[in-house]
């Protein structure tokens, strides 16, 4: 969907004063919405945006701004660690300059909660979330699962483990990029579900049969041209690629049940007693920019209701560990076991 299309679907899209929006809720109604069931937005808006998807998420905020003409919308960005903090350094200061902060990772998330900046949502809201992304205080917008992309020409499927850890005792080369912000989060992760010493035990024996980059396209590029067997990447590089070059020699493998199929989010937090900030995420949640999401960012939609992105299967028939995801912005430990064990 290219961006004039997106924005001209949303901002022709009617109200339906027919069927107020607050209606569409009743009878457990829990499926995405429409923009055209959505209030139009007024006022003033300060939104904090992380850095992410390529200009994409611009697009999304150009497509609300040309729908609520009488929306102000003012938006600082930056990177998405670097305005958690900002936001947990004003606060302290006794200051609020946000009404909404757009996070790529669910690790700032965390920081911003639990130094008790965020809001709580209509549970009417979060209930269009799917089973496992529901919380109180923040939503998830769009998802992305960890995956390992593989060579078939190289390797043969079966000859991948569905086990992250015994991706250590195995004898494949290995890509990977230490040193991107998804990698350690799905690194805390692992720390979280395994523990110190058996996470630094896996890295350390990685180590000797891993080849760095310095991002996971590069990953999946590298992968992609025989130079290692397999990567640790996002799911959506590998899907852009082949949008790209449909015959690349990529395809997805998944682990089951452990951090290697970890689905993280990036998410928004509702900052302020606004109204118009939590409709504000109502339009995050939307068939229309779901969808775009999907389609476009290749993300996986959070809301039910909506197609998961071209090339990849259903979450229904993965299985990600059950986690909070607000505790990957426990991330100091990992980065000093990453710097003690060497690979960064």
């Amino acid at each position: 969907m290219h961006r004039r299309s997106f924005i001209q679907g949303i901002a022709a899209a009617s109200f339906l004063t027919a069927t107020p929006w607050a209606r569409a809720f009743q009878s457990d109604q829990r499926m995405a919405l429409s923009v055209e069931q959505l209030p139009s937005l007024t006022g003033e808006l300060t939104l904090y945006l992380g850095r992410g998807e390529g200009g994409l998420y611009e697009k999304v905020l150009d497509a609300i701004r040309d729908r609520n003409p009488d929306l102000d919308l003012r938006v600082r960005r930056g990177a998405t660690a670097a305005l958690a903090n900002t936001l947990v350094a004003e606060a302290r200061a006794g200051v609020r300059r946000a009404d909404l902060f757009w996070a790529v990772d669910s690790g700032a998330i965390g920081l911003v909660t639990a130094n008790g900046l965020a809001k709580s949502l209509p549970p009417e809201l979060t209930s269009q979330l799917k089973a496992g992304f529901q919380y109180p205080q923040w939503a998830p917008v769009t998802g992305r699962i960890r995956t390992l992309p593989y060579n078939p020409q190289r390797i043969a499927a079966s000859a991948i483990p569905d086990s992250i850890m015994a991706l250590a005792d195995s004898q494949l080369s290995i890509g990977w990029a230490p040193a991107y912000a998804s990698f350690q989060s799905f690194v805390t992760a692992m720390r979280l579900l395994n523990g110190e010493q058996q996470t630094a035990d896996w890295l350390s024996a990685m180590k000797a049969r891993s080849t760095s980059y310095a991002g996971e396209l590069g990953v999946v590029m590298a992968v992609e041209r025989g130079e290692v067997d397999l990567g640790l990447a996002n799911h959506y590089y590998s899907l852009r690629l082949k949008a790209g070059k449909p015959q690349a020699n990529i395809e997805l493998a998944f682990t089951k049940n452990d951090a290697g199929c970890l689905v993280n989010a990036s998410g928004i937090v509702c900052l302020s007693e606004n109204s118009t900030a939590v409709n504000f995420i109502r339009y995050l949640l939307t068939q229309e920019v779901q969808s775009y999401l999907a389609s476009e960012a290749y993300e996986i939609p959070l809301v039910n209701g909506v197609s998961m992105p071209a090339g990849l299967p259903g979450l229904s028939s993965m299985s990600p560990p059950k986690l909070d995801l607000t505790q990957l912005a426990d991330l100091r430990p990992t980065l000093d076991m990453m710097r003690d064990v060497g690979v960064l």
